[in-house]
């Protein structure tokens, strides 16, 4: 937002432009913020992996909150990404954590762990 204001005092001192002008030319150019926000995380993958097994898993719910719990290192070469679900249903509402065992040169997925919470 700064930069967008600094950017609009410093053209007006050069020329009149309206802020639509001013939006529409850095859309074109592809501001650091949009950059920024279109990287995904790394474990990114892996909660698009969580949250599809839950709904294989649960298909009368509905997966209505993601968390990314963290990452665990576990050596020789694997590792693992946890995350929490929370999940609303007709009779009750929980959360879910999956977490998922990986080896991290392939990706290939070693195991996938469900545990229910009420919290």
């Amino acid at each position: 937002m700064k930069m967008l204001l600094v950017m609009m005092i410093f053209l007006a001192n050069f020329q009149i432009c309206s802020l639509e002008d001013l939006t529409l030319e850095m859309e074109r150019a592809g501001s650091p913020l949009q950059k920024e926000q279109q990287e995904e995380p790394a474990y990114a993958k892996w909660g698009k992996l969580a949250v599809e097994k839950v709904k294989e898993r649960y298909p009368e719910d509905k997966v209505v909150d993601y968390l990314h719990v963290g990452r665990e290192e576990l050596g020789e070469g694997k590792a693992s990404e946890k995350f929490k679900l929370w999940l609303r249903g007709e009779d009750r509402e929980f959360g879910v954590f999956v977490t998922i065992t990986f080896e991290k040169a392939t990706d290939e997925v070693i195991d996938i762990q469900y545990e229910e919470t009420d919290r």
